[in-house]
């Protein structure tokens, strides 16, 4: 009997710990870019000073894009309820930036997942605003809308696109279940600001919602809001895509988002459009294809007057399913007319805030491979 009770407990033990081991993921992404940055501006240092400076940074450099690596998976606690956890952290891989910093948290969150009610995570999540993103195809130094970087400051060409989602440190992501079937992912998120501040009245919680549309037919649509999350004030965002193959002889999707920002303290919104094509290419032994992405924002940070253009063009090729070659180059052109400050980033690793008054031009070529685990 204490035998068969011994070889139950061990097999017990066993399936415990099968369902518990959590799944390793990861991704390697490593450019090489040569990169013109060139901000000419007025000098806003001193009062009524009409001196032009031209200040023109050219450079070769070796980025690491979004890398990462983390720990996921679920464990029963019911029939109908399960743990879910991950961990996930940005990794630098060519340097440690100006800080020693190795890895970096990205969504990090424990959490519930029910077949009734949906999931519930606790933690450090992305805005749900960026969970309406199925537009924009740049990859590599030109993910430069709400990219994640290891680094202290940005790079010129983030400064002069829209604003994008981040992550929320002390919230709660809602995922609503699917109902009857619907093409519906409902969201909800909210995050708290737990400062000690003597009046309720001016802590700055958070909150947001997005919705995305999708019946897998190739056509997509989403919507997205949130207050005091991505930025001091209010976002609104809205997109649709078109997998144009579902209909005609035609490997094509086709992309665009819209979205207005509100800042708090500013009388005029930031406007973004973001415009993108992405084709297959069928006389290749493996995957591949190419894309072009128009971004166009006004009135950056709220700012009136600070309007840019950016345009990119890129292709991928697949070796295999998580071995992906990338190339491209792109240009971003910028009108500064009311002190945006922006980020400089110097040849010693250093970087500036520059309160910039006239143009700044960004133009980059390069390529890089993407190892997925």
């Amino acid at each position: 009997m204490k035998k068969l009770l011994l070889a139950s407990a061990i097999t017990m033990l066993s399936v415990s710990t099968v369902q518990a081991t959590p799944t390793v993921y990861g991704k390697a992404f490593v450019t090489t870019n040569y990169v013109d940055a060139e901000l000419n501006r007025q000098s806003m240092d001193i009062p009524n000073d009409a001196i032009n400076v031209n200040e023109d940074n050219s450079s070769v450099q070796v980025s690491s894009h979004s890398s990462r690596l983390g720990f996921k998976g679920s464990e029963a606690i019911t029939a109908n309820t399960d743990v879910i956890y991950q961990l996930e952290y940005g990794i630098k891989i060519d340097d440690s930036g100006s800080s020693n910093i190795g890895f970096k948290s990205r969504d990090t969150y424990l959490g519930l997942k029910n077949k009734d009610y949906g999931q519930f995570r606790f933690g450090r999540n992305y805005s749900v605003s960026d969970y309406i993103n199925n537009v924009t195809v740049n990859e590599g130094y030109w993910d430069n809308i709400g990219s994640s970087s290891l680094s202290d400051g940005g790079t010129l060409s983030e400064a002069l696109t829209l604003t994008d989602g981040k992550r929320i440190n002390n919230s709660i992501v809602w995922i609503a279940p699917k109902y009857s079937g619907l093409p519906l992912e409902l969201a909800l998120q909210y995050s708290a600001d737990e400062a000690f501040v003597t009046d309720s009245d001016d802590r700055d919680s958070g909150f947001g919602a997005s919705l995305m549309f999708d019946p897998g037919t190739g056509f997509t649509a989403g919507v997205a809001y949130d207050k005091d999350m991505s930025t001091n004030g209010e976002m609104l965002r809205g997109s649709a895509s078109v997998d144009l193959s579902k209909y005609v002889a035609a490997p094509v999707t086709l992309g665009t988002l819209y979205q207005q920002v509100d800042f708090d303290g500013y009388d005029d919104e930031e406007k973004g459009l973001v415009v993108s094509a992405e084709m297959g290419l069928t006389n290749f032994a493996r995957p591949a294809s190419v894309y072009l992405q128009y971004d166009k924002t006004d009135n950056l940070g709220g700012l009136s007057g600070n309007d840019s253009d950016q345009i990119v063009l890129g292709g991928k090729y697949m070796f295999k399913d998580n071995m992906i070659a990338h190339a491209y180059v792109g240009k971003n052109s910028a009108d500064l007319e009311n002190g945006l400050l922006v980020v400089r980033n110097n040849d010693d690793d250093t970087t500036d805030l520059v309160q910039a008054r006239g143009d700044a031009d960004v133009l980059a070529i390069g390529g890089g491979l993407e190892y997925k685990f």
